[in-house]
């Protein structure tokens, strides 16, 4: 070899070897030098696309055709979906009572019959005893708000207000019961008479779906659990399992805790209004029980709801309810609620709050009482797969 030889790709018929210089030399780059050298495939930027506008116009189209039709396809199943979310979440709770059974050497399907048996008497004979005195108590509630109102404003506490705030608190209460003793208001509120007889009988047809799909939920839960794990990769299949195991159980025990804290705080309602003397004790317990659902606020909320009421009717009552369920707030939250939230997920109050404002905005009281399990478990799997895979990372 002499030394005017030419060097490889200096010549005139030499081919450029790199990406520019191939551009340069006003040639068409082609997608595997461009990977070669770390740059994006010519005929995959977005630059390209843009030489067929009609391909890329009609792709946008599509895509925002198909979405807008998922869109209207999740509204439309939007009733399918929170039947399907609440009865899986009500199997859920159920579910610490079927292990309980398994565990005394019961088969699954026998627990199962036994557990769905016992609520089923529980739901029948309580609905049997409470709604027939709640319907009366509520008719009777509203014939007396007359009287009741005119108690009111012959007590002390009226005058009291009425000589620090002037005239004012005649006229609001005036208006209070001109609202409430109106029939057309009440209806007003419930979207009149056949819309209050269809949500209630969608309420009670919606009930029963959830219902008998808990059911089934309930029964193939194992193996629903283990068909999910199986998606997981093989060497991550025991920590999957053990995940789902925690979420579950989180799950079913935060639920069931949440009732047994509703209805203790029904009982202890009941009590406090049949021993002041104070009106609807039956109707008041119903509502503390609902109310109560609501994580963090529904204590607070029934509080005031309580008090309020037990003013219109007796204010030294009152003010006895109000000290007695505050203090008895105090208990719940030092005492019962940490024994009985024991095997649930500890979610911090700010989450607690912005879960159970989500959850209720969108799905109502349900919403609320949901929304906190399915923090908890966001919070588990943060725990343990997002924070040890960041640790990792040195």
């Amino acid at each position: 070899m002499t030394d005017d030889a030419p060097a490889a790709g200096s010549g005139p018929d030499a081919v450029p070897t790199t990406a520019p210089a191939i551009a340069a030399a006003g040639g068409p780059a082609s997608d595997e030098v461009a990977a070669a050298s770390g740059e994006a495939p010519p005929s995959r930027t977005f630059w390209a696309s843009l030489n067929h506008p009609f391909g890329v116009g009609f792709s946008l189209t599509l895509g925002a055709l198909v979405a807008i039709l998922m869109g209207l396809a999740v509204s439309r199943l939007s009733t399918v979906i929170i039947y399907i979310v609440l009865a899986m979440f009500f199997a859920l709770g159920l579910d610490p009572l079927v292990r309980r059974l398994v565990r005394h050497n019961l088969s699954r399907a026998w627990s199962i019959v036994i557990v769905y048996t016992g609520f089923a008497v529980v739901l029948v004979g309580v609905s049997w005893l409470i709604i027939p005195t709640v319907v009366a108590q509520v008719g009777s509630f509203v014939r007396d708000i007359p009287t009741i109102i005119a108690n009111f404003q012959g007590s002390d506490t009226y005058a009291w207000l009425q000589s620090h705030f002037g005239d004012q608190v005649g006229t609001v209460v005036q208006q209070i019961q001109k609202f409430l003793t109106d029939p057309a208001n009440l209806a007003a509120i419930g979207g009149g008479v056949v819309q209050v007889g269809l949500t209630i009988g969608t309420t009670i047809s919606g009930l029963i779906i959830i219902l008998v799909l808990s059911l089934y939920f309930l029964a193939s839960l194992p193996t629903t659990t283990q068909t999910l794990t199986r998606l997981a990769p093989a060497r991550n299949r025991t920590r999957v399992a053990s995940i789902t195991e925690q979420i579950t159980t989180s799950i079913g025990g935060y639920l069931g805790g949440m009732v047994v804290l509703a209805l203790v705080n029904s009982i202890v309602a009941f009590v406090l209004y049949l021993a002041l003397g104070l009106p609807f004790p039956l109707l008041m317990a119903v509502v503390a029980f609902a109310v109560t659902l609501i994580p963090l606020v529904g204590s607070v909320l029934f509080w005031i709801t309580g008090s309020l009421i037990a003013l219109f009717a007796s204010p030294v009552g009152a003010l006895v309810f109000a000290i007695i369920y505050l203090a008895y707030m105090q208990i719940e939250a030092y005492v019962l609620t940490p024994r009985v939230m024991k095997k649930a997920v500890s979610v911090p109050g700010a989450l607690v709050v912005i879960g159970a404002l989500v959850g209720g905005t969108l799905l109502g009281l349900l919403g609320a009482l949901v929304a906190i399990p399915v923090t908890a478990s966001i919070l588990l799997i943060i725990a343990q797969v997002v924070i040890p895979r960041q640790d990792a990372k040195v």
